[in-house]
């Protein structure tokens, strides 16, 4: 059986597969001979006429067929799935016990899973007519390699993609410095360090896979990122503020600067209370309308989480400033901030506690979802 799997009968003579028979062969090796006379596939029909007279010939057989499969010239899944279709048309005609396929190379080789799972192979056979056996395979094998290549976006990235970009920097590069000869060292050290800085920061993002955390991050986790990212300006903003006004605020609550590097430490503590507790305050939030909107049934954590914040602004508030001996355990405002603490912890508990067996139901909601979806 002759194998085309990239269909040069099809394309150039006109011939449509499959081809059953010793004449109608010789006929479609003619046509396509007439049409590329250098086209190795009609050199391939020809020898399995050839294997199928000395077959018949030698009477070890009770009955032979010569036949010819095309594919399309698309070569892939197409074309594949178009060489099984015929050869399950020769069956039909010739239900075969077993087939010798006759190939001009490594490509038209890659279809045999496809034929051992309806017939068995006996033997097989590579006719190479234009050029050695070695050259057709290795051309085979980088014609190959070069459609990986340009068909896949990552690979395709660091082939072609990083080393046109450093000859695109080297060449803006070369005119910068055709017009401008004294920038020559300026222009060259700038381009070299950004091309290091790509490129490293390039394979350590793929070493480390932070494009794919990042992006299942946003795809799935979307407002709660823009939650995170809000809180955390809150905070950093936060923590500018108050660097700068360390100062001030100083002289408002202690009456001058910070004796020691200790009570300035602590005194930014306590500033930064405030801008900490609010930036959590909006990451948490965030979770909570995530988990609010996929009915995620640990909602009622992230709630009770929520409401314990003041009990947590309470405490920095009352340790730093107790630390820095401005306030005393044994005052009424001492002693008010903690029962106000104890009180927020209470509630909040209580009402988690209740949220929890609300948001049950959730769970079975999402359980039934999945077992539908099964």
């Amino acid at each position: 059986m002759a194998i085309d799997r990239d269909d040069d009968f099809g394309v150039k003579a006109g011939v449509k597969g499959p081809v059953i028979g010793r004449d109608a062969c010789i006929d479609a090796a003619l046509r396509l001979s007439l049409a590329d006379p250098e086209d190795s596939d009609a050199n391939v029909v020809y020898a399995a006429v050839k294997l199928h007279d000395e077959l018949k010939e030698s009477g070890e057989f009770e009955d032979v067929e010569v036949a010819l499969i095309t594919g399309h010239h698309d070569v892939g899944v197409r074309s594949d799935l178009e060489l099984s279709r015929q050869l399950e048309e020769v069956l039909k005609v010739f239900p075969a016990d077993g087939v010798i396929p006759v190939t001009d190379g490594a490509e038209d080789e890659q279809i045999f899973p496809i034929i051992t799972s309806k017939v068995p192979i006996i033997s097989s056979r590579r006719i190479v007519v234009k050029q050695s056996e070695s050259i057709e395979t290795t051309y085979y094998i980088i014609y190959k390699y070069l459609r990986e290549i340009l068909s896949d976006p990552e690979v395709a990235k660091v082939v072609l993609g990083i080393p046109g970009l450093i000859l695109l920097l080297y060449g803006i590069a070369k005119l910068i410095s055709v017009k401008y000869p004294q920038s020559i060292q300026i222009v060259s050290a700038t381009v070299t360090g950004t091309i290091l800085f790509i490129v490293g920061f390039y394979f350590f993002t793929k070493g480390f896979r932070i494009h794919v955390s990042l992006k299942e991050t946003i795809t799935k986790g979307f407002i709660e990122f823009i939650s995170v990212i809000a809180g955390l300006l809150i905070m950093i903003a936060g923590a500018i503020n108050a660097y700068l006004n360390l100062e001030y605020i100083a002289m408002e609550k202690l009456g001058g600067l910070p004796g020691t590097q200790l009570i300035a430490v602590l005194l930014y503590l306590n500033i930064l209370k405030t801008p900490f507790v609010i930036g959590l305050g909006v990451m948490v939030l965030g979770r909570i309308l995530q988990a609010y909107l996929r009915k995620d049934p640990h909602i009622w954590y992230y709630i009770t989480g929520l409401l314990l914040l003041p009990a947590l602004w309470i405490t920095i508030d009352l340790t730093t400033l107790y630390a820095m001996s401005t306030v005393s355990p044994y005052l009424l405002q001492f002693f008010r901030k903690v029962v106000i603490a104890i009180a927020d912890v209470v509630v909040g508990t209580l009402i988690g506690i209740y949220l929890r067996e609300k948001v049950k139901g959730w769970e079975k909601i999402e359980i039934g979802k999945s077992v539908e979806g099964v």
